[in-house]
């Protein structure tokens, strides 16, 4: 079905234009400006009338791909593949093919990624008939579509957590509730246990197995209890794990079992009446994170002081309340992972037909 190979320039003119600096860009503007991270603000002035298919090519986003929209100015940090001929490839193609392929071999430069014009001459493109070509686009941005649809739920769920927390326990920087206050330290234990030596393996916590934006783990790693380092913390699904080191700083995470984890997470038992889900979201609060992002100390490897950490006031509502705001998490995460499923399904359907067209 495909007819010929074609090179990217013989399709399309790569081009950078004049960049627009951010001091010079005028909130005014009707014209939105593309660079390195899709829409930067926006212009007086535009230099592409048609929606035009964009490649960061500079910084540590490099090889990034936005579609533009008409009447808009593509920034010089930015490669638009100007006069695209549309009698051989359809741009919404075009975009999945080059999102397909990556741009690995083409970007270069370590302390400045970035991608030159002469480079993206290594780009060949096998193009179908251009009406099967939008049979392809369009399968893939139903699938791409459904994706989005479910990562928008499950955003919208995480800030329902937010509102319900503020609903049910009111400011927790104003105490408009006017709710006993203690110290982290009063309602916590910071220790960890001893599990049994006879196990074969255990598994190992480091801080990138932890999904920085909810703290859910990413994966295992399963390990011989021999080759456990000794700087490390144990613990079980009783308590709350905090990391206590940029870059994940402020991060929370409930475990489901038992095991061992790196010295940089900070493993907080719950004392009797604060209940452990209660505790995560607390110090998953915005208010606290902006707060114990302030109390850190080292150039290298910043991390909280943990002084400050353990000295760290929280509002003490009545054990019931905290009860009956777990179970409403709870039945919060379990239509979550219900989403993540779906979110999974649809990401499978996404690489198939990423496979079925773009592998053969």
């Amino acid at each position: 079905m495909k007819n010929k190979v074609y090179n990217l320039f013989e399709i399309c003119n790569p081009k950078q234009w004049k960049t627009i600096s951010i001091d010079n860009l005028d909130k005014n503007g009707k014209y939105p400006v593309y660079g390195a991270n899709g829409i930067i603000g926006y212009y007086s002035e535009y230099n592409h009338e048609k929606p035009t298919l964009c490649i960061t090519c500079r910084g540590a986003t490099s090889g990034e791909l936005n579609i533009s929209t008409s009447y808009s100015y593509i920034n010089g940090n930015t490669m638009a593949l100007d006069d695209l001929d549309e009698t051989k490839v359809d741009i919404n193609f075009l975009y999945y093919f080059l999102k397909k392929r990556g741009f690995k071999d083409i970007i270069s430069g370590s302390a400045q990624p970035q991608i030159t014009r002469i480079a993206l001459k290594k780009i060949n493109i096998p193009l179908y008939t251009l009406n099967f070509q939008k049979k392809v686009a369009s399968d893939l941005k139903k699938a791409e579509d459904i994706i989005t649809f479910y990562k928008n739920q499950l955003l919208n769920l995480t800030e329902l957590v937010k509102s319900l927390f503020t609903t049910m326990f009111g400011d927790i920087k104003t105490n408009d509730k006017n709710w006993e206050i203690k110290k982290l330290k009063e309602l916590v234990e910071i220790k960890s246990f001893i599990i049994n030596e006879n196990l074969n393996f255990i598994w190992l916590l480091n801080l990138e197995d932890i999904e920085p934006n909810t703290g859910k783990l990413i994966k295992k790693r399963e390990v011989s209890f021999k080759n456990i380092p000794s700087s490390t913390i144990s613990f079980n699904e009783n308590y709350v794990l905090y990391s206590k080191l940029r870059p994940y700083l402020n991060k929370v995470f409930l475990p489901d079992e038992k095991g061992f984890g790196t010295s940089e997470l900070v493993p907080l038992l719950p004392k009797k009446n604060i209940h452990k889900i209660f505790l995560t979201e607390y110090l998953r609060n915005d208010k606290i994170v902006d707060f114990l992002s302030q109390k850190v100390s080292g150039a290298k490897m910043p991390r909280v002081i943990m002084k400050d950490f353990q000295d760290l006031n929280l509002i003490f509502p009545p054990i019931e309340l905290q009860n009956k705001f777990a179970e409403r998490i709870e039945n919060i995460e379990k239509l979550k992972f219900e989403i993540e499923k779906s979110i999974e399904t649809a990401q499978n359907l996404y690489d198939s037909l990423i496979s079925k067209y773009f592998d053969n």
